[in-house]
């Protein structure tokens, strides 16, 4: 290859901001950003811009944002720019086959994780819950399963014992664009091998849901705990005290031979907030009721007492 290769971008999140200015930096030319529409969010329902939109606007890119990519428009829209390769980040929709196999090279998904383990939405989400002890980023290329393209390169980093989703996806989202640009690389020297995926190794990460962070407390301390940091910053993992959400963001496990029944707020513990599990006990660290402020424990608790034996549900 004589010259860099010719771009579409796809992608949406945060995750996906990294790998597109790893694309401009290296010189790729960027023929068009596609990227999902804005949304409404939160209580005010603000209309709000992807983080790949407005990345794109500063670099100076031309942007599509369908809202379908299933129809011949799109489709036009893609071929007609005649791009030797798709790069698509996190973009939020399936890709039909001849958008795929549109551009000269194909298609390249960078994915955070090591695949073929943790396909799907939520890879670094489930990575933590799990207790994984390292995941990392993929390239793939793309053909039209879900996270089942054949791998071009991977690169992996340690979960540390207080990582959470959202500290993890920080270190992950620029690796993957150092990832693209090794990747890229290949491609132009002529070297890149994709190498089928052990689909019988493959397990999924479904996208979370806000009810999937409601505690189980009769599950085991670790796993809650695991529960907590792999559902921060979003859902958050949650329970209930006298029809009051809250929301915890930090705990430890704390060996324990209680009898008390898992949800219970253990005695002998005035300043903190000691749960019991179905093996040991949680203790939370940092929390909040569903209208009020992020709180260590002793402040929450200086202001919203929880008595002993009360139950979290």
């Amino acid at each position: 290859m004589n010259s860099k290769p010719g771009v579409i971008f796809m992608g949406t999140p945060d995750f996906a901001v990294p790998a597109l200015n790893a694309l401009f930096d290296y010189g790729c030319p960027i023929s068009l950003v596609v990227t999902q529409p804005d949304r409404e969010k939160g209580r005010g329902r603000k209309i709000i811009e992807p983080p790949v939109k407005a990345t794109a606007l500063k670099l100076g890119l031309d942007i599509l944002q369908p809202e379908t990519v299933k129809t011949d428009a799109f489709y036009e829209a893609i071929a007609g720019r005649r791009p030797d390769l798709l790069v698509v980040v996190a973009f939020g929709h399936i890709l039909p086959r001849r958008i795929l196999e549109s551009p000269v090279y194909g298609a390249i998904n960078v994915h955070a994780s090591l695949l073929p383990k943790y396909r799907g939405a939520a890879p670094i989400q489930w990575a933590i819950i799990n207790g994984e002890k390292e995941t990392g980023v993929t390239t793939m290329l793309m053909d039209t399963g879900l996270d089942t393209g054949k791998i071009l390169m991977s690169t992996k980093t340690v979960i540390y014992p207080d990582d959470t989703a959202g500290s993890l996806h920080d270190r992950l989202a620029p690796a993957g664009g150092d990832l693209l640009k090794q990747t890229i690389a290949s491609l132009e020297a002529g070297t890149w091998q994709p190498v089928p995926q052990n689909h019988e190794a493959a397990n999924y990460a479904p996208m979370l849901k806000k009810s999937d962070g409601r505690i189980d407390w009769s599950l085991p301390a670790e796993r809650i705990e695991r529960q907590i940091r792999g559902m921060n910053p979003w859902p958050l993992a949650h329970s209930f005290y006298k029809n009051m959400r809250l929301n915890f963001y930090r705990a430890e496990i704390r060996p324990s031979t209680h009898n008390a029944p898992p949800g219970t707020v253990i005695f002998g513990f005035s300043r903190e907030l000691r749960v019991a599990a179905g093996r040991d006990a949680v203790s939370i660290l940092e929390l909040q009721a569903a209208s009020g402020k992020r709180l260590n424990v002793q402040d929450f608790l200086s202001g919203t007492p929880i008595s002993s034996g009360s139950v979290l549900q």
